[in-house]
């Protein structure tokens, strides 16, 4: 079979994961050039070599061009995806654009499969580990996608030293039906390093976010077994404090919304930047959500477009994107179709 030729140079990383998941689904092979070639450090990052490495070792793939710095990069799977694998994105390296990759895979699997990935937990630039946690696969699981996620150390930029394992089981994933909000509920979740325990900077920022969310804030509890490495955790009225034990310091706050829909907000605390700054970032993006269109949040709109082409339905997203043009171009190049329209309410997106 010929390989599917994909241009990468109009996008990012994403571009890059779409290929690699649908190559492992339909078992076409694809060679794309120009990866990233319009970023600052263009090629294959860390992070990038770690997604390929998973979804390699998966699938017995014959592969060339996986290094850092490579803007081409050919990959041709050889079985279905099975068994488990562990990899390692290196300091930083977003642990969840790993996950990305792999969590679609359910719909053609006949065992359950895992990936190991170490790096980085909660880091810019990135869906945080809580997001995909309490966000995207909760909002999956609705549809039919069977996976979770175990932590087992969190990782802040620049070292990161985190560590998680995904398991997906086979799937029968039905068609996505994402088009209302319903009655709102959010939940607030705070995650930090020990070493800022005695600064408060979880509840500081818990605090802020009731004080300034004009949605109602669910109380919540822990769970324990989520966060294996924590030194101490507290939960009280305004949502999940938590501190764990990290290779450096590093924080990061979650405000998602759930009711006929979810959606997530989430921000990366940095040095000499108050909590409460951290949480007006997250409240601001909220509010600017509710106040427009859209069933789910743009970035999440950007990350259903693979489970779209597979599963068929709708969802009602804020805006089109560049990461959601582009990657559509990657999934009708593998043979899918996506169609995005515009509406008064947004655009939706069908598969």
């Amino acid at each position: 079979m010929s390989a599917v030729e994909l241009d990468g140079s109009a996008g990012g990383g994403q571009l890059l994961r779409t290929a690699l998941t649908l190559s492992c689904l339909t078992d076409r092979p694809f060679e794309m050039t120009g990866v990233r070639a319009d970023r600052p450090k263009p090629g294959l990052r860390p992070q990038h070599c770690a997604c390929v490495e998973a979804v390699a070792a998966l699938t017995d793939a014959a592969v060339d061009g996986d290094v850092v710095g490579s803007e081409t990069l050919s990959f041709a799977p050889t079985r279905s995806p099975s068994g488990d694998v562990a990899v390692d994105a290196e300091t930083a390296g977003s642990v969840t654009l790993v996950f990305d990759t792999v969590v679609p895979l359910a719909v053609g699997i006949d065992e359950p499969v895992g990936v190991t990935a170490s790096g980085g937990t909660d880091v810019k630039w990135a869906p945080t580990l809580d997001y995909l946690r309490r966000v995207k696969l909760p909002l999956l699981a609705r549809h039919g996608l069977a996976a979770d996620v175990t932590l087992d150390r969190r990782g802040f930029y620049p070292v990161g030293g985190g560590r998680a394992t995904l398991r997906v089981a086979p799937s029968a994933l039905r068609p996505l039906a994402v088009d209302e909000r319903g009655p709102l509920v959010a939940t607030a979740h705070a995650v930090a390093a020990a070493d800022l325990a005695d600064a408060d900077v979880c509840e500081r920022s818990l605090a802020r976010v009731r004080e300034r969310l004009s949605l109602p804030v669910a109380e919540t509890s822990t769970d324990d077994s989520a966060e294996p490495s924590a030194r101490s955790r507290r939960s009280f009225a305004e949502g999940t404090a938590t501190y764990a034990e990290t290779d450096c310091p590093g924080f990061a706050l979650l405000v998602s919304v759930a009711g006929g829909t979810r959606a997530g907000f989430d921000a990366i605390g940095e040095r000499g930047v108050p909590a409460e700054d951290v949480a007006d970032e997250v409240v601001g993006a909220v509010h600017a959500w509710l106040d427009g269109p859209g069933a789910v949040d743009a970035q999440l709109a950007d990350q259903f477009v693979v489970p779209l082409a597979l599963a068929g339905g709708s969802v009602r997203a804020p805006r089109s994107t560049a990461h959601l043009r582009t990657n559509r171009e990657v999934v009708e190049a593998f043979g899918y179709e996506l169609d995005v329209r515009e509406t008064d309410d947004g655009i939706v997106l069908s598969g």
